[in-house]
């Protein structure tokens, strides 16, 4: 294995600003700004504008979209006919049938 051509693997601290809420892992991640860990070391320190400290998938804060808008549109769009029969619909028994053709008799091949 070549030496020098891997970057440096080593413990990172993680900070989501926004939450207050820090980890600290493993990471490859370039960065020139060190804090103080819980545990008294100095690690690098990566800024992380969002995490599952402030997700709103793991916060359960979500965002709900107007669905009641999007519906009404619809409903507006379609009169809330969607999928109903025309009235000036031609009736089944008024449809003129299609005559099958009559066979034509095969010729020998000789």
């Amino acid at each position: 294995m070549k030496k020098d051509i891997h970057p440096k693997y080593r413990p990172v601290v993680f900070l989501d600003h926004g939450a207050n809420f820090s980890f600290l892992t493993r990471s490859t991640v370039a960065t020139n700004e060190t804090i103080k860990w819980e545990d008294g070391k100095e690690y690098p320190v990566y800024r992380l504008d969002i995490s599952s400290a402030s997700h709103p998938f793991f916060t359960g804060k979500m965002k709900f979209l107007d669905t009641t808008g999007r519906v009404e549109r619809f409903n507006k769009k379609f009169k809330g006919g969607y999928g109903a029969k025309k009235a000036d619909a031609p009736a089944a028994e008024e449809k003129k049938a299609v005559e099958p053709k009559a066979a034509e008799p095969k010729k020998d091949k000789k």
